[in-house]
């Protein structure tokens, strides 16, 4: 018995292949704070350590940004982490008597 046994008379294997469909990548979604006159300084650093596990250093830096530019991003998820994220920030800035804004956006970044 030859070894090209189990190919056909066209010399293919008789083997069947599954074409996988191709699965993209979910889009990556930004997580937002937003200045505001009311939320202090402190408090922001704490909620990027507790929800973004940032080191002191980068939230502190995170949060300049959020002072200086109005906004600053904690972080790039799937659309569904970073919205589970922003509804935990929202619901604890506000049950800490502070108005913070979390929001989410599409990321340029792929």
């Amino acid at each position: 018995m030859s070894a090209d046994h189990d190919k056909d008379e066209e010399g293919k294997s008789g083997l069947a292949v599954a074409n996988k469909p191709k699965v993209e990548r979910p889009k990556p979604w930004k997580v937002l704070l937003h200045n505001d006159d009311y939320t202090t300084m402190e408090f922001v650093v704490h909620i990027l350590q507790k929800y973004f596990s940032k080191s002191r250093h980068e939230a502190q830096a995170i949060m300049l940004e959020v002072h200086t530019r109005g906004y600053g991003v904690c972080g790039v998820f799937t659309h569904e982490v970073a919205e589970s994220k922003k509804e935990k920030v929202m619901k604890y800035a506000r049950e800490n008597g502070h108005p913070l804004k979390c929001s989410i956006e599409p990321s340029d970044d792929d």
